[in-house]
């Protein structure tokens, strides 16, 4: 059997190659004193609120499982368009937003809506690694640019400059804040990325689904507010604590609106209908009220987590600002238990402490060797514990 090219360009997923290996770790010391402890998974440890509960169950009950619009409910795409008016003061008309089964769904429509084959997208590294994938997917390739701590591990508008191809690059992917570093991009540098590519005709297509859980007034600000041209994807498992209801969304020029959905109708008909009623009880009150005290819950574990870190040698250069995320070099921790990289560390960590953490690997070439990232969406509790665990390891 022949396997496609596109099909083998697509590495490997090591932060669930790990996920794997700490199942195993896990089922072995469930019984000890020192369970697993999983830092690895980008998964809050929240679930949808009551209200979003119940409005699934009333939907299932109601018999409202049939087909939506392929561009999805009207009523949400209207409460979505609300939302960024309240929320980042931002005016997003409801017919330009167009709800997708995830954000990565979303992603796929948008890459496959404007890369062509051998059309290249400047990302930075490190960065999520299925974004670059699905540039790939779409027969593109992705450029990723290396980037410092200095500039937030984030691309700027002259390194799109410096790095922009005429004739074959088309685009930036951006994501703000970002995974695995939890950094926004400044609005001044962003408007001013933009306005690069804009004058160069490309497309500026940016990642914010963790853009609800920003802690810095500086920034948490929507790159939709820049024009009617950008391209925004966002999500209900970050923010609004939904990850296997599979539910994203994707802002869209009107141009690109009858082309996204054409591309919708036919890859997936609709996003998840009972998903899509619940959804509609997530910009309620009281549950917003609840977002928001969870939003400050993850706060305060960052607050705690970050600066535990630090004091362990494992030094985060760059506060996350947003998102759940610690991108910690880990260095000085090889270097004190005899090991290389942050391959070798992760696994350490998880034989000798009980903990899974994400090697840098995953999220691209520059400098990922000696970075691990740990997610801070555990309870305190846990993220307490795993700080003894790791003083005890690294003295």
């Amino acid at each position: 059997m022949k396997i496609a090219q596109r099909a083998q360009r697509i590495e490997p997923f090591y932060v669930m190659e790990v996920a794997k290996a700490a199942a195993e770790r896990a089922a072995l010391v469930a019984h000890t004193d020192a369970p697993m402890i999983f830092l690895n998974i980008g998964e809050p440890d929240f679930t949808a609120p009551p209200l979003v509960q119940e409005a699934a169950a009333r939907a299932v009950h109601d018999g409202l499982t049939q087909y939506t619009p392929a561009l999805g409910l009207s009523a949400l795409r209207e409460r979505i368009s609300a939302w960024y008016a309240t929320r980042f003061g931002v005016n997003v008309p409801a017919r330009r937003i167009v709800v997708t089964a995830g954000a990565s769904a979303a992603l796929q429509l948008a890459c496959l809506a404007l890369v062509e084959a051998g059309d290249e997208v400047l990302m930075p590294d490190p960065s999520y690694p299925c974004n670059r994938h699905f540039v790939s997917a779409a027969e593109g390739r992705a450029v990723l640019v290396p980037t410092t701590a200095a500039e937030r591990f984030q691309l700027s508008a002259a390194q799109v400059r410096e790095h922009w191809v005429k004739g074959k690059t088309q685009g930036v992917l951006l994501a703000s804040p970002s995974n695995p570093t939890g950094t926004s991009i400044h609005p001044s540098e962003l408007r001013a990325i933009h306005n690069e590519v804009s004058e160069r005709g490309g497309f500026t297509l940016i990642d914010e689904i963790y853009l609800g859980l920003s802690y810095d007034a500086q920034f948490g600000k929507s790159a939709l507010g820049l024009d009617d041209q950008v391209i925004s994807i966002n999500s209900f498992s970050k923010y609004f604590n939904m990850t296997g209801w599979r539910l994203g969304w994707l802002v869209v020029p009107d141009a690109l609106l009858p082309v996204v959905e054409r591309l919708a109708q036919n890859l997936f008909i609709c996003a998840s209908t009972v998903a899509q009623h619940a959804a509609l009880a997530c910009f309620e009150a009281d549950s917003i009220a609840e977002y928001e005290r969870r939003r400050a819950e993850f706060k305060a574990r960052r607050d705690f987590f970050v600066p535990a870190l630090n004091a362990l040698g494992l030094n985060v250069p760059v506060m996350p600002d947003g998102a759940f995320y610690a991108w910690a070099d880990c260095t000085a921790a090889c270097d004190k238990l005899g090991i290389q990289g942050s391959w070798d560390f992760a696994f350490e960590v998880m034989k000798q402490a009980n903990i899974a953490i994400a090697p840098g690997r995953d999220f691209g070439h520059a400098d990922t060797s000696r970075h691990v990232r740990f997610s801070t969406a555990r309870s305190l509790p846990e993220l307490q514990a795993a700080v003894v665990r790791l003083q005890t390891l690294l003295g």
